[in-house]
């Protein structure tokens, strides 16, 4: 009886979630008038780029690319950002938290975190350009809330999620009906694990922005994690700047996004530290997930990605 090695075991599950993703824009492209692709240059909508570039090709990315940007971004990520956009030729649009406070529609948090703020932002958008389809890069591994969702999970019309109203999915068969006034929230790395994005990172030869990989950097230690300082503000008192060898799992609010002490600097050596982890990259660094034991879900509920 032939074996197969569990390094060929593992490139032939690539090989699996890569077709499903491919076959997923292929179907929304095919089915809806107007998608967008989320995205803020972090690694899992890098890689959701990278599969709708190689689903069209040679072709361009039929649809734009949207980034709901809090104003607490990390330089490195939005240099990144604007460099594979440039690089695409593709068009970008940027709805900014920060407009929102200006004209007071929004209010600044007491917390000082940005993340819930992105909903109104991103429902605005959406229902400006009348986008019928949203695609995400959410995987169900990341959070309890997020395994509940479908791949194709339909929004109503105030943009809402209603798990009650999920659709079955069954042999590969995506349901993108909706009324006038709703739209489709799509995840093609829904079936993907954190591991099968860095194995498939390094299959690809993807770029990353550089706080992915082991850096030094001045962080604080406030609720077991490492926080940066930067516009969103600093230490408080009791809180000291230390510098150490950190890196990032997850990219997002720099308020609530945490590093985690690290000395993988290449994808090899983050590989197996992601491999050797017991916690999400959410569960490990993201702080506005801590909030409440239904956090995401709740958010998700309000029109959150």
């Amino acid at each position: 009886m032939r074996t197969v090695s569990a390094a060929t075991g593992a490139l032939r599950a690539l090989d699996r979630l890569e077709s499903e993703a491919i076959h997923i824009f292929r179907e929304v492209a095919g089915e809806f008038d107007r998608p967008v692709i989320l995205f803020s240059g972090g690694k899992d909508s890098t890689l959701l780029l990278h599969l709708a570039v190689k689903a069209f090709w040679p072709a361009p990315v039929p649809f734009p690319l949207l980034h709901v940007d809090t104003g607490h971004n990390f330089d490195e990520v939005i240099e990144f950002r604007d460099r594979v956009v440039a690089h695409h030729g593709l068009r970008l649009e940027v709805a900014r938290v920060q407009d929102y406070i200006d004209d007071g529609r929004l209010a600044e948090r007491p917390d000082g975190t940005r993340n819930p703020l992105q909903t109104v932002p991103l429902l605005d958008a959406i229902t400006r350009h009348k986008y019928d389809a949203v695609f995400g890069g959410g995987r169900r591994d990341e959070e309890r809330a997020r395994a509940k969702e479908r791949i194709f999970s339909l929004r109503n019309s105030f943009g809402q999620w209603e798990p009650r109203r999920q659709r079955p999915e069954l042999w590969n068969l995506y349901n993108g009906r909706h009324r006038p006034g709703e739209h489709v929230r799509v995840f093609p790395l829904s079936n993907w694990t954190e591991l099968d994005v860095w194995h498939y990172i390094a299959r690809e030869g993807i770029e990353l922005p550089s706080i992915y990989y082991a850096h030094r950097r001045e962080v604080y230690l406030r609720d077991g994690m490492w926080l940066a300082e930067g516009p969103w503000g600093g230490p408080r008192e009791g809180e000291t700047l230390l510098e150490k060898t950190v890196r990032y799992r997850t990219v997002g609010d720099g308020s609530c996004t945490g590093a985690v002490e690290s000395d993988a600097a290449d994808i090899a050596t983050v590989i197996a530290e992601v491999a050797a982890s017991r916690l999400t990259e959410r569960g490990a660094t993201r702080a506005d997930d801590r909030l409440s034991e239904a956090a995401m879900e709740d958010r998700k509920r309000e029109g959150y990605f």
